[in-house]
C-alpha cells in the first residue's frame, strides 16, 4: 500500500479548522468480527486514550484472501492494516481505536450489538474487498460513519455503495477515496468536531469540506492534437443495426435480444469452447510467436499458454465469422472457472479490438454495444471497458481492466506499447497491461438500454499506474469537470466504463438525439 504520508506534516482538516490537534492510538481486543483467528496479530490489539471512541471495520474475505478477487488471490490484508493503524497512531494519540473484521451484514451486525456497551463515538469503515456490505449495517447506527476505499481493492463497491449513501441523503457519512492519509487523517478530525456537537453535527458535509479542500485543482488539461474522424449519427446506427454482438453467457444458448439496436446473439460456452479446439494449432503458434516478439515484457505466461490464448482468439473469430457479427462479449471467469471453456479470452479481445472489432469483457452486454458503437461511429477505434477508481489525492480517475487494445487512434493508428501478464485477479492464463498514449483527451460512456439514457464523462490521459494490485492496464486520466459529481452515478449504472480516444461529445449528443435517448453528463 503506497501512501504520500509524511508525519511531519501540519495538521490538516477539522484541525485545521480551529480543533486542537489529536492522535488515533490503534489497539483494542479481538472482537465478533475477528472472530475464528487463531491469534490476535498486532493490529488488533488494544490501548486507549481520552479521545473520541471508533471504531475501525475492515469490509473483507479474510485477512488474507483465498479466492480470486481484487486485488488479488493470496493477497495478506494484514500487513495492510497494520500499517494503517500504525499510521494512524502516529497521528492520534487521544484517539481510542477499535479494530475489527465483517465480512458482511450478520458480522457487522454483532459487531454493532456488542458496541452497545463500549460507548462508540463513531466508525470507520474500510471497504478492502469489492462487494462485503458492511457499510450498510454500520451507517444505521446512527453514528458518524466515515467511509474508505482500499484502492484496487475494495473500489467497485466502495463506488456503487458511495453513490446509494449520496442518494440517501445520509448526513452521518462521509467518505475518503485517496491513496494519501493525510486526507484520511483530515476526516478523521472530524469525529472531533461531531462529539463535541452532538447528533445534529453533519458529518457527512463537514467530511465533504475537508475532501474537496484537499483534492488538487485542476492541472493543465490542454490536450494533444488528435485528428479524430467520425461518420453521421444516422449512418451510425444503419450500421449498428446491421451488425451483431454475440453473447457467450452460460452452457444454453438463448433467444435473440437487441442492445442500442444492435442484434445480440446468445450462444452457449460449447460453441466458444468447439471453436478454440478445432483452432489451427499452426496458425495459433504463429500468433503466438508474434505475441512474444512484439510484447515489451512477457512475465508469468508460458509459450503454451499463449497458443492456448491464440487458439480462443482463432474461436472467437470463426464464430463471429460464423454468425456475421462485428463483437463477442464472454462471461470469461464463469466458463473458466465451470470448466465451460479452457482458455482466457483476453489476449484474443485485445487482437479483435486492434482490428476495428469488439471483444467485450464478462458478458457485459451494455458496454459491447457501447463498444461496437463507438467502433463504427470513429471509424474503427477500440473501445476501452474497465473498472473505475477514483483517487482524489491526484484529482485522477483511474480505468482498469485486464484487456485493452494498444492501437487507441484504430488499426491503422500507431501502436502503443503492451506486456503480457498474468490474468490479476487469479495469476493465471494469459492478460494484457497496455501502456496507453498519454496527452489525450479521453471519452468515456456506458447505456442504460431501458432507460434510454447515455452517461458521459470527459478526461485527460495522464498516465499508466504499474501497481500489480488488481486488473493489468491502469490508464489515469484527469476529469474535465467536478470530481466531486463523479461519485454519484455508480449506484444507478454499475461499475463499468467504456472510454475511447478522442472528443465524443458532439457525435455522443447527436447519436442520442438520432435515437431520441438522453444524455447524462456524470462530471
Amino acid at each position: 500500500m503506497k501512501h504520500d504520508y509524511d508525519g511531519s506534516r501540519i495538521p490538516v482538516g477539522c484541525a485545521a479548522q480551529g480543533m486542537s490537534r489529536r492522535r488515533f492510538l490503534t489497539g483494542c481486543a479481538a472482537c465478533a468480527g475477528a472472530a475464528g483467528l487463531m491469534a490476535t496479530p498486532r493490529w488488533l490489539r488494544a490501548a486507549g486514550g481520552k479521545g473520541p471512541k471508533i471504531r475501525i471495520v475492515y469490509a473483507l474475505h479474510g485477512p488474507k484472501q483465498e479466492v480470486p478477487d481484487w486485488p488479488n488471490k493470496g493477497f495478506d490484508f494484514g500487513p495492510v492494516m497494520e500499517r494503517t493503524n500504525a499510521a494512524l497512531a502516529n497521528r492520534f494519540k487521544d484517539y481510542t481505536f477499535l479494530p475489527a473484521l465483517a465480512t458482511g451484514e450478520e458480522q457487522a451486525i454483532k459487531i454493532l450489538e456488542g458496541d452497545k456497551a463500549e460507548d462508540i463515538d463513531g466508525y470507520i469503515v474500510y471497504q478492502m474487498n469489492c462487494w462485503n456490505r458492511v457499510a450498510q449495517t454500520m451507517v444505521t447506527s446512527g453514528k458518524p460513519i466515515l467511509y474508505a476505499d482500499f484502492q484496487y481493492a475494495g473500489s467497485g463497491g466502495f463506488l456503487v455503495y458511495t453513490a446509494g449513501f449520496l442518494r440517501e441523503g445520509r448526513s452521518n457519512l462521509g467518505f475518503v477515496a485517496s491513496s494519501r492519509l493525510d486526507d484520511l487523517f483530515g476526516a478523521v478530525q472530524c469525529f472531533e468536531a461531531a462529539k463535541a456537537a452532538g447528533p445534529s453535527f453533519d458529518f457527512a458535509a463537514a467530511t465533504a469540506k475537508v475532501r474537496i479542500s484537499q483534492t488538487p485543482r485542476p492541472g493543465d488539461l490542454t490536450c494533444r492534437p488528435d485528428k479524430l474522424s467520425t461518420i453521421p449519427a444516422e449512418e451510425t446506427i444503419r450500421r449498428m443495426k446491421a451488425t451483431k454482438i454475440i453473447a457467450v453467457r452460460g452452457p444454453e444458448a438463448a433467444p435473440e435480444t437487441t442492445m442500442m439496436g444492435i442484434p445480440v446473439v446468445y450462444i452457449p460456452f460449447s460453441e466458444l469452447n468447439d471453436a478454440w479446439a478445432a483452432a489451427n494449432k499452426d496458425e495459433a503458434r504463429a500468433i503466438a510467436d508474434r505475441w512474444l516478439k512484439t510484447a515489451s515484457r512477457v512475465e508469468g505466461v508460458s509459450r503454451d499458454e499463449l497458443i492456448n490464448s491464440a487458439a480462443m482468439y482463432l474461436g472467437e473469430m470463426a464464430v463471429l465469422k460464423r454468425h456475421g457479427a462485428m463483437g463477442i462479449t464472454i462471461n470469461c471467469l464463469g466458463g473458466f472457472y465451470g470448466d465451460h471453456i479452457h482458455a482466457y479470452p483476453c489476449l484474443g479481445f485485445h487482437e479483435l479490438n486492434n482490428q476495428g472489432l469488439v471483444g467485450g469483457c464478462e458478458c457485459d452486454v451494455p458496454s459491447a454495444a457501447v463498444m461496437a458503437a463507438g467502433t463504427i461511429m470513429t471509424k474503427g477505434r477500440p473501445g476501452y471497458i474497465s473498472d473505475p477508481v477514483i483517487n482524489t489525492a491526484k484529482r485522477q480517475i483511474i480505468y482498469a481492466h485486464c484487456v485493452a487494445s494498444n492501437r487507441a487512434f484504430g488499426p491503422k493508428g500507431e501502436a502503443n506499447p503492451f506486456e503480457i501478464l498474468t490474468h490479476s485477479e487469479d495469476r493465471q492464463g494469459a492478460s494484457v497491461r497496455s501502456v496507453l498514449p498519454v496527452g489525450y483527451l479521453t471519452t468515456t460512456i456506458e447505456i442504460s438500454d431501458p432507460r434510454k439514457e447515455i452517461i458521459f464523462h470527459q478526461a485527460k490521459a495522464v498516465g499508466n499506474d504499474p501497481d500489480d494490485r488488481a486488473c493489468r492496464t491502469k490508464l489515469a486520466a484527469e476529469p474535465l469537470g467536478d470530481i466531486e459529481k463523479l461519485f454519484t452515478m455508480w449506484d444507478k449504472w454499475g461499475w463499468h466504463r467504456v472510454t475511447f480516444y478522442g472528443d465524443l461529445k458532439k457525435p455522443v449528443l447527436e447519436l442520442a438525439a438520432a435515437l431520441g435517448w438522453t444524455v447524462v453528463e456524470e462530471a
